[in-house]
């Protein structure tokens, strides 16, 4: 186990109508760390002081699970967004670490973020069953692969055709939306959801495929957003 001293440098901001600014603080342990044992142990501090030695408020940021499970804790972690529970130390390969929270949701505190309007744009998409599930063995294992989507708004962030004031839900619609559409027994729904998808996912994906690399649990985002568009476009299951 080897131990050292990082320089953790988070852009801190009380709430939406502040002014955001950079704290820097130091973190001295094993390389195995993940970012969010860092943040947990930041926070344990009493009272918590910065690199300079000015007291600082405790940092603001969510996490539920600790087991990548939630996808409360994504946040920018050196330009890129990943779950801060699965994402370590010695995979950032620098003694400098960089917090930021993600910039396409509306910020609540430091690295919180507001991440309703996903949910919202799930709501519009339909996506819910009107009848008895149809389930059959063949998609058995894309329909498991949907249904472990975290929506912690990783692939949005990546998303160059995503804003949180435009209509196009983005990937996590397109990975979520395959469970319905193809279970979903009650004809008139699936042909609503069907509707709803083209307009808000499929006319305005750009098919830059950032989604599937970003991740942070491996997700087949591509085969999941191909299968999606075949049932609700082609009507092919």
């Amino acid at each position: 186990m080897i131990n050292l001293v990082y320089k953790v440098r988070i852009r801190r901001q009380e709430n939406q109508k502040s002014d955001s600014y950079w704290q820097e603080f130091e973190f001295g342990g094993s390389e195995n760390s993940s970012i969010a044992a860092v943040l947990n142990e930041l926070n344990s501090r009493s009272p918590l002081a910065d690199a300079c030695g000015n007291t600082a408020a405790p940092i603001g940021w969510e996490c539920s699970c600790m087991v990548r499970k939630c996808g409360a804790c994504a946040m920018l972690i050196n330009g890129l967004p990943r779950l801060a529970c699965s994402t370590f130390l010695n995979m950032l390969k620098s003694s400098t670490v960089t917090l930021e929270p993600l910039s396409k949701f509306p910020l609540v505190r430091d690295l919180i973020v507001d991440r309703s309007f996903l949910f919202e744009n799930l709501k519009k998409l339909n996506l819910w069953l009107e009848s008895e599930a149809y389930m059959i063995e063949f998609t058995h294992e894309p329909r498991y692969q949907s249904a472990r989507c975290l929506m912690c708004g990783c692939c949005l962030e990546v998303c160059p055709n995503f804003s949180s004031k435009g209509t196009f839900a983005g990937a996590v619609a397109a990975v979520n939306a395959f469970r319905i559409l193809n279970e979903e027994q009650e004809i008139s729904h699936r042909n609503d959801v069907s509707t709803q998808y083209k307009e808000n996912y499929f006319e305005g994906c750009g098919k830059s495929l950032a989604c599937h690399n970003i991740c942070p649990i491996g997700l087949p985002v591509e085969e999941l957003i191909v299968r999606s568009n075949s049932v609700a476009i082609w009507g092919r299951q």
